[in-house]
């Protein structure tokens, strides 16, 4: 790894480990993709729900809406120690529907491009490009997730999910 990309990595990686809620780890997927792709978009609002164990968010096209598994992310952190390998999976979620948001609708063609960001943004030898080269099940090894059976809740809207300094109209 280069000087530059090092320090790209270092601050990337820090802003992730950092990071306390939905809200700050969005704010790292924009700007990876941003640096990456030199694509953004505003206006994106976050939901929970509880999907099928299978499904780790989805983005319906047309809106500026992502839906990610509640349940999902909750196995992860019952099962998982580190704050870092949570928002690890999260950031890998939203980086992947936020590119369907964008406008990229192939699921081969986005996975590879969340793989590139991820290797650009955070170096090669990080969890976020470890999840990416893998999948986000792969932090689900071991787990019988057959046995899952989670109450269906009330599908609920991320607060403070983009900080916009304007309206839109």
């Amino acid at each position: 790894m280069g000087e530059e990309e090092s320090s790209v990595a270092k601050e990337y990686r820090t802003r992730l480990e950092s990071a306390v809620s939905y809200g700050e780890v969005w704010d790292i997927v924009k700007d990876s993709v941003d640096f990456s792709v030199h694509k953004r978009r505003a206006g994106m609002m976050l939901f929970l729900d509880d999907l099928p164990i299978q499904l780790g968010a989805y983005h319906p096209v047309g809106t500026n809406n992502i839906v990610l598994n509640r349940t999902l992310v909750q196995i992860v952190e019952a099962t998982v120690e580190s704050r870092r390998v949570v928002n690890a999976l999260i950031y890998n979620l939203l980086v992947h529907e936020y590119l369907h948001a964008l406008g990229e609708y192939s699921e081969v063609e986005v996975r590879r491009m969340v793989y590139e960001i991820a290797r650009k943004c955070f170096g090669e030898e990080y969890i976020v490009t470890e999840v990416a080269k893998r999948s986000p099940w792969s932090l689900l090894k071991g787990i019988p997730l057959q046995s899952v059976n989670a109450p269906k809740r009330v599908m609920e809207i991320v607060k403070d999910f983009e900080k916009t300094d304007r309206y839109i109209v």
